[in-house]
């Protein structure tokens, strides 16, 4: 890596780079795994102009299924349910832009409108996310 010479780091910051580039690609993706699950945070990509999205119960789930084809839906947090920090940070795996205050208060103010005008593969993503933390959603 050419860029690595130009890159100035602490010994302790060197050796760590250094033990993860001896890292075989499947350690490396077991790490990736286990950090994103300590942090809660995604290494998904994150999309400009996109809408944050929200859990879901089964007729929302089915509604993301049978909407394969449409254009566009909009899924609304109708309820944080019990395990409201699992919910939230179910939104912040969505959308990575999304702050732990914006997070909360949207499971605080419902209803919340999380995905708009999504498409329908994005949506059943979200769904699954927050149906997984508890909540329940609206898809429209």
């Amino acid at each position: 890596m050419a860029d690595e010479k130009d890159t100035k780091l602490s010994s302790k910051l060197e050796k760590i780079a250094k033990d993860i580039e001896e890292l075989s690609v499947l350690e490396l993706s077991e790490l990736v795994t286990a950090l994103q699950d300590r942090l809660g945070v995604s290494a998904t990509p994150i999309i400009s102009g996109a809408p944050v999205a929200a859990s879901g119960a089964a007729p929302a789930e089915a509604a993301a299924d049978s909407g394969a084809g449409a254009a566009s839906q909009t899924v609304v947090l109708t309820d944080a349910g019990t395990n409201k920090i699992g919910v939230i940070k179910a939104l912040r795996e969505i959308n990575p832009n999304l702050g732990l205050k914006e997070a909360k208060d949207m499971t605080e103010k419902l209803p919340a409108e999380v995905l708009k005008d999504a498409k329908a593969e994005d949506a059943k993503v979200a769904i699954d996310k927050l149906q997984a933390a508890g909540a329940k959603i609206e898809v429209k």
